[in-house]
């Protein structure tokens, strides 16, 4: 089984933290790194070649991690020159498979990505998309109205929303009509893929998820980092 880790991006949220430090290696609960989090994951679940995508202080990422001999698995990396999106430095892998694991190399995660893998393949799907259900408050009394006159109010509502989780499984099919070195991001790779009328399934995961490019998210693991850690 081989993945894709997505960790060419600047991480501009994190600053001033990220300046020097590429986001997959800023430090987690003062002893580990995210993407550590990630490889050691994927390699615990069956997955035996990780490629990396990078671009920003990608030799720090490259001398860390090195050829992956230490989390048994092996790491090799794909150099983007200029940003490209999630779904554009796909396009410069030239020996995919025929289906893979793709991922942002931020995400805290307990899924399970062998289970994951096997439903894509199972579903014999092109796109699959892991979810989250994520609850987040609105900081605004919020008005539904019409002609002009207030029908419902709430304040501050809690809205409970179905999420991408940046977890993705693919059939290299899809990239293959992607023009190489093109800026695409998810959002405009799946609204192409719905204009097509592809069929794009779904894996909800109900456990933990966090995403560490957010300061809350990545503030709230470092307070609670040993809690955590036994779960993921």
């Amino acid at each position: 089984m081989r993945a894709i880790i997505l960790a060419g991006g600047k991480g501009s949220r994190l600053k001033p933290f990220t300046t020097f430090i590429p986001k997959p290696l800023v430090p987690i609960g003062g002893k580990t790194s995210i993407i550590e989090i990630i490889i050691k994951q994927l390699s615990k679940n069956g997955f035996k070649h990780v490629t990396i995508t990078v671009n920003h202080l990608s030799n720090l990422i490259i001398s860390y991690l090195g050829n992956g001999s230490k989390f048994g698995l092996k790491i090799d990396y794909s150099l983007e020159k200029k940003e490209l999106g999630t779904i554009g430095p796909l396009t410069l892998i030239k020996d995919l498979p025929d289906n893979f694991l793709v991922m942002n190399g931020d995400i805290l995660t307990n899924i399970n990505f062998r289970l994951f893998y096997k439903y894509h393949m199972k579903k014999k799907n092109e796109i699959t998309v892991a979810t989250f259900s994520r609850k987040n408050k609105i900081d605004y009394g919020v008005i539904n109205s019409s002609d002009n006159i207030i029908k419902k109010f709430s304040e501050k509502p809690i809205l409970n929303l179905e999420v991408s989780a940046g977890i993705y499984c693919f059939n290299k099919k899809v990239i293959k009509s992607i023009k190489k070195n093109a800026y695409l991001g998810f959002d405009k790779f799946i609204l192409n893929n719905l204009k097509k009328n592809k069929i794009i399934n779904t894996f909800l995961h109900k456990g933990i998820w966090f995403d560490i490019g957010r300061t809350d998210d990545y503030d709230y693991i470092n307070e609670n980092f040993n809690y955590y850690k036994k779960k993921i």
